[in-house]
């Protein structure tokens, strides 16, 4: 299946009958239909070749494992010397940098030419303009006669599904499907982001295998260590049979990395010592049966059980390595924010409700009450109050006018608006802010690295140590047990195999991800969500916490703590008045009345006024609501008294007389005083920043007893990003953010952890690298303590590796006296006894209480 290229100039462009003749200057899309073998080609002739050009390439990248791999994936990209300014990200599954074309290397062939040095999985994304799948009807015969003018490529991306990219502002989404070229197709479903994608398909693959190992594996097992009938070589045959599929099916794709690590990047990793370790176990195995059939058989015997469940027992770590990374990166996904769909309004004032990928230029679409603003846009007509909390951060409703802008996933509150689309959802404020938090995450976990590294010296020394172990029996057998020199030589070689078998570093390869695995569990479990692994990492030497104010430290909840009106009798016609008010004010207070058990009175003609209030009539009485300027009332000694507060003031009039003053705060969170004062016991530095006005804000710091100087009001997101980058230029400086709205994002991203309230916005989340699904502070502490009992498994389980191999590799390679030794049947053996603690004790996080 070939894909279309060309330059931009696309109008008359033409598609022939089949079958097609292709020749130097043109190409064409295959797209085969199972069923009838029908072939639908679309054909693209290339524009001039005079000059290559320079390119961002981005791709996809299936099968990095551990941070071994993306430093193999770096590597081979830094040794291409057409290849500049790489960003690889193994949390994305990414690669990102600057392509120079030649004739050879073209943006083209890029993804298998790193495929052939790498043997990852590459896919590019494409990045040109606008992208649409769709999808083919299976009846069509072919596409339309001329490619729309704007189409920029054409791309199959599976059967009967094709990728168009196109101009936005020469043409439409709309205008495209409804052109005469596209009749036979319909918009595919959303894409799932590449990231999830990639990690969805990495386990998938590592699970099928695994769980064909095992199925290869445990016949194998069971011929090796259960009494059965003596038929050594009917049960060796068997065992043969499926170790060669195991060596093929499983252990096959290993020799490829191994050896394109070596040759190409010039790296000796992990892989290759399981393919070291396997293939001498398989390969002695083969001969020792080859001699038992021959009626010749060694004093050994095979031991196919040893290279099988090797095997299998890696194959488990690497699905469990990439099940909780994938999990990671799914947990929270950037889209969820995205309205998936719109109301537009065409030309005769009809309303049609769309996908919100078909939105164009200089449409124009209705946003009704209670719903998301799709994407960025200017109000035309309507006037409403609209909740920006996902950008300001505070719980305050901002009145929106014709001529005025509005940001992609504010609420609207109170009025239906029409807006004129501005920026198209791909290019939205959404996507701007995804954008910075990708960059901002592009830093790599380190103690996912101390394996590979650990790996890394532990091969050459391994190597090094069996072939001093061969010689040095070889000449014992010779020299002191006056052996002949085959003897001599098959009986190093058993000592040989052990010291290999047994040095296979499967608990240095479990040790990280089966503890992220349950502690991910655990956390879930009281409401903290891990999405990386470098939180759980460092979150033990958490040094500094900021906290966001609205909607972190309080609940985000108004509630009413001053009141002042002169007869209860009043309260009822207040309640009257806002009953049935949506504004969180109103809500507020009408809560606080009825709570009291006042009663409300009729009242008539209510009328909405954002940004300004309520009214309505009562016995030809005007009643008034809402803030004291509007009502002319704020320098009332009542009223000043409440402002002088830093309250949130509410007043009501009738006839313009005031007749009640409600003065409003947001609470604390019941938890709020209890974790800054434990998080103060554990020395930690506490900070507190808002973009709320500053008696507000020092008020609150005052109550929680936050020094001034570690004090910041009215901040924008940027003024956030720069107070967590100053906290972080201290030298060893572990800074958690906590908040909750868009205009964290970025400070969440910028911290060494950032911690999200799931009350808040899903930009905040997309952007924490972690999340507390309860309204609970004491999941920071519950972090902190989480991330101990972590560290300390992942030592113990280093530890006990560095042991068992030391103890193991002396007692194979026959170190100690007499007859102390791991026969090469039994080192297979060793790896349970090297992996069943290390699962034991990550399993046992699961009962520490928190």
């Amino acid at each position: 299946m070939s894909c279309c290229e060309g330059n931009s100039c696309c109008a008359g462009k033409s598609s022939h009958d089949l079958p097609l003749d292709t020749d130097q200057s043109s190409r064409s899309i295959e797209v085969k239909d199972a069923a009838s073998s029908t072939i639908i080609e679309i054909d693209k002739v290339d524009g001039d070749d005079s000059s290559l050009s320079k390119f961002e390439i981005t791709l996809s990248v299936s099968g990095m494992n551990c941070t071994g791999c993306l430093k193999k994936l770096e590597r081979t990209l830094d040794s291409i010397l057409e290849i500049s300014n790489v960003k690889a990200s193994l949390l994305l599954s990414q690669a990102t940098f600057d392509l120079e074309e030649t004739h050879i290397l073209t943006k083209d062939n890029i993804s298998q030419v790193i495929e052939k040095k790498t043997g990852f999985t590459c896919a590019l994304i494409h990045h040109t303009g606008e992208e649409l799948e769709l999808i083919l009807d299976p009846k069509a015969t072919a596409l339309g006669d001329e490619w729309p003018n704007g189409v920029v490529d054409i791309t199959a991306t599976g059967k009967r599904r094709v990728l168009v990219s196109y101009r936005p502002r020469t043409i439409g989404a709309r205008d495209l499907l409804s052109d005469p070229f596209f009749q036979h197709t319909a918009l595919a479903p959303p894409p799932m982001p590449p990231s999830v994608a990639s990690g969805r398909a990495n386990v998938r693959s590592s699970l099928y295998l695994t769980l064909i190992s095992a199925i290869l594996t445990i016949p194998v097992l069971v011929f090796s260590y259960s009494s059965l009938p003596d038929h050594e070589v009917l049960y060796g045959g068997i065992s043969c049979g499926l170790a060669t599929g195991v060596q093929i099916i499983i252990v096959g794709p290993f020799y490829d990395k191994a050896f394109k690590a070596l040759f190409f990047s010039r790296m000796i990793e992990m892989d290759l010592l399981i393919v070291l370790s396997t293939t001498v176990a398989y390969v002695y195995s083969v001969v020792a049966y080859g001699f038992l059939v021959s009626g010749k058989p060694l004093s050994t015997g095979e031991f196919f059980e040893t290279s099988t469940l090797l095997a299998t027992l890696i194959m488990v770590g690497r699905t469990v390595a990439e099940y909780a990374r994938y999990k990671a990166v799914e947990s929270i996904s950037m889209e969820s924010l995205q309205n998936p769909s719109a109301i537009i309004i065409e030309e005769g004032g009809e309303e049609r409700e769309i996908d919100a990928r078909l939105l164009q230029y200089n449409d124009t679409f209705k946003v009704p009450p209670e719903m998301s603003v799709v994407t960025d846009g200017v109000i035309e007509e309507g006037v409403t109050e609209v909740d920006e909390s996902m950008i300001t951060g505070e719980a305050t409703l901002i009145v929106k006018k014709p001529g005025m802008p509005v940001i992609a996933g504010s609420v609207n509150h109170t009025g239906t608006i029409l807006v004129k689309l501005t920026r198209l959802p791909s290019e939205n404020t959404i996507k701007t802010i995804s954008t910075m938090v990708d960059e901002a995450k592009s830093s790599k976990p380190k103690i996912q690295d101390i394996a590979d590294r650990v790996a890394g010296s532990f091969v050459p020394v391994i190597l090094a140590i069996t072939v001093l172990v061969f010689i040095v029996w070889v000449a014992v057998g010779h020299y002191i047990r006056h052996q002949s020199s085959a003897t001599a030589a098959i009986n190093a070689m058993t000592f040989a195999i052990s010291t290999l078998i047994v040095s296979c570093p499967c608990a240095i390869g479990l040790a990280v991800p089966m503890v992220v695995l349950i502690a991910g569990g655990v956390g879930a479990k009281h409401g903290l969500i891990l999405k990386s692994t470098e939180t759980i990492e460092i979150g033990r030497k958490i040094s500094h916490v900021i906290f966001d104010k609205t909607g972190t430290l309080t609940q985000g909840k108004l509630a009413v703590v001053e009141e002042e009106c002169p007869s209860e009798s009043l309260l009822a016609l207040v309640l009257g008045l806002i009953t049935d008010s949506k504004h969180p004010v109103s809500l507020a207070v009408a809560s606080h009345l009825k709570g009291k058990g006042t009663k409300a009175l009729p009242v008539e003609n209510l009328e909405s006024l954002p940004g300004k209030g309520i009214k309505g009539t009562w016995k030809a009485s005007t009643v008034r609501a809402g803030n004291p300027y509007w009502l002319g009332v704020e320098k009332r000694p009542e009223v000043d008294r409440v402002l002088s507060k830093a309250l949130t003031v509410f007043c009501i009039t009738v006839d313009g007389a005031l007749i009640a003053v409600f003065g409003l705060r947001d609470e604390l969170r019941p938890d709020a005083i209890k974790t800054v004062n434990e998080l103060r016991k554990r020395n930690i530095e506490i900070s507190l920043i808002s973009g709320d006005n500053l008696p507000v804000v020092q008020a609150l710091a005052t109550h929680l007893g936050i020094v001034p100087q570690n004090t910041r009001a009215r901040c924008t997101p940027a003024d956030k990003q720069i107070y967590v980058k100053s906290a972080l230029e201290t030298p060893n400086k572990v800074v958690l953010f906590c908040g909750d709205g868009t205009n964290d994002a970025v400070a969440l991203a910028q911290a060494s952890i950032g911690l999200h309230i799931n009350e808040g916005t899903d930009v905040a989340q997309s952007a924490a690298d972690a999340i507390l699904m309860r309204p609970s502070l004491k999941g920071i502490l519950t972090l902190i303590d989480l991330s101990r009992a972590f560290w300390r498994r992942v030592l113990f389980n280093f530890a006990w590796s560095f042991v068992y191999n030391l103890f193991a590799i002396l007692l194979a390679a026959g170190a100690f006296p007499g007859k102390a030794r791991i026969p090469p049947q039994y080192a297979g053996l060793g790896e349970l006894v090297s992996v069943l603690p290390v699962i034991a004790v990550a399993v046992g996080l699961r009962w520490k209480k928190f």
